[in-house]
Order: structure tokens, then sequence, then C-alpha cells
């Protein structure tokens, strides 16, 4: 028993010194020798500052292919924010269900006919007071006679008839200052008849009486009258007495230049 142990003790140390005789050899690093790096060379060569030739600068940006930042503003006019709170209420008007929000299609038509429809209005409005400032009867283009509407009891057909001072009394005792301005101008077309200055007639316009005037400077006159008389008769615009008595007075004196 004593020999097999001592077999098995031998055989174990000679596996045990082979392993170990079979490691690799650690390298010895201390006596390496660590080569020279190499020292880099420090350039002396002279620096040149270069700048950006200004004028090549400003030639440059006025060129299209270099304009990069070229948004035009938004135009905030009156008009445009007008069209833009427009259009904002429609949306929300018609937009306002969901079915009818996802369908573009549907939107975009109500708000091109509104739109139109809009402009279409706006330019027939300014048409019809052009044409009311104007005191232009376009029943003549047919050859048909124009007729007045008379706001008042006596016939415009002929002005030889009217009782001008008694219309022109019960005109201002009801403070109705534009029917009187009407009188005024009524009157002096009578005037001038009288003297032969113009032909009058019922269908012609208060332009033709105008250019019937050979004086130039009483046509001037005539023709600044003719233009206030339009404008607050046809335009209907609103006279105090204060700018009654100031018109009359301009009536009076061309009228009395008429003899």
């Amino acid at each position: 028993m004593r020999l097999i142990i001592t077999f098995c003790f031998v055989f174990l140390l000679g596996f045990s010194v082979k392993a170990v005789a079979q490691q690799k050899p650690i390298p010895d690093t201390s006596k390496q020798v660590v080569k020279k790096v190499e020292q880099l060379k420090i350039d002396g060569s002279k620096v040149e500052v270069r700048k950006f030739d200004d004028q090549k600068i400003k030639e440059y940006s006025k060129e299209k292919d270099f304009i990069y930042d070229d948004v035009k503003t938004a135009d905030t006019s009156w008009f445009n924010r007008f069209w833009r709170w427009i259009w904002w209420v429609l949306d929300k008007i018609f937009g306002g269900d969901s079915s009818r929000k996802n369908d573009g299609s549907f939107v975009k038509t109500i708000l091109f006919i509104l739109k139109w429809g809009l402009i279409i209005g706006v330019g027939a409005l300014f048409i019809y007071l052009v044409i009311k400032i104007s005191g232009l009867d376009l029943r003549l283009l047919s050859g048909k006679s124009k007729s007045i509407d008379i706001p008042y009891e006596e016939s415009l057909e002929n002005i030889h008839e009217i009782n001008f001072d008694e219309q022109l009394e019960s005109a201002l005792q009801h403070e109705n200052y534009r029917l009187a301005v009407r009188l005024l101008y009524l009157k002096t077309l009578k005037k001038l008849s009288d003297h032969d200055l113009i032909l009058w007639q019922p269908e012609k316009t208060n332009q033709a009486y105008v250019l019937e005037i050979k004086d130039e400077n009483r046509q001037q006159q005539f023709t600044k009258l003719t233009n206030q008389f339009e404008y607050i008769w046809y335009g209907e615009f609103f006279i105090d007495l204060k700018s009654y008595e100031s018109i009359q007075k301009s009536f009076h004196q061309f009228n009395e230049q008429t003899k």
C-alpha cells in the first residue's frame, strides 16, 4: 500500500514539472530601447491676411442668384386684413361641420362664389353711384325721353311754369335744403334759357348745358355750380342752413352776371 502511494506521488510531481516547463517565459521589457520621436518643424512662413472685397460683395448682393433670404413681407394693408377677416368668418360658417371641413373642395367653391359675388356687387355699386352723381339717364340710349320724378307738386316738364320763389320759401320752411339747392339750379337754367345762352330741353343732361355756354369764364362758374348741385342732389349729401346760404350766394352772384 505504501508503495502505491509513493508511485502516485512521483507521477503527479513529474507531470507538474513538465507543465511548468512548457510555459512561455515572460519577456523582460526593462531593457528595451525607446525610439526617439521626431520633433515637429515650426512653420516660419509669413501669414497673409486676406480680406473680402466690399465692392464685390455689393455687386453680388444685387444679383438674384445670390439673394437667399428673398422672402416677401406680408402685406398688412387694411384691404388685405379685411379680406382675411372675411375668409375667417366664412370658414367658421361653412367649415364648422366636420364632414364639410374635410371636404376642401366644398369650402373653396363657396368662398370663390362669395368672393366674386362681393367684388361684382361693389363694382355695381360704384357704377351706380357714378351714374347717379353724373345724372346720366340710360334710357336716352334707347331713344326714350327722360321722365323725372318730382318730389313736389310742380312739374319739371317746363321750368318756365315753376313758381321758384314760392317753392324755395316752402323748401326752406321745411328745412329741405337739398330741394332748395335743386330749385336754385333749375332757376339758373331758366335764366340761361331766357337769355338764349342754352337751349333747355327735359331730356338733356347737365353737362350738355355746360358745353352750350360759349363764354369760357361763365362756363367755368356754371361748371362749379353744376358740380355742387350734383354732389348734393344725386349724391344725397346732407347740408345744413349755413352750407345752403353759402351755395345760394354763389348762385345769386352767377345769376347777377347773367344779364
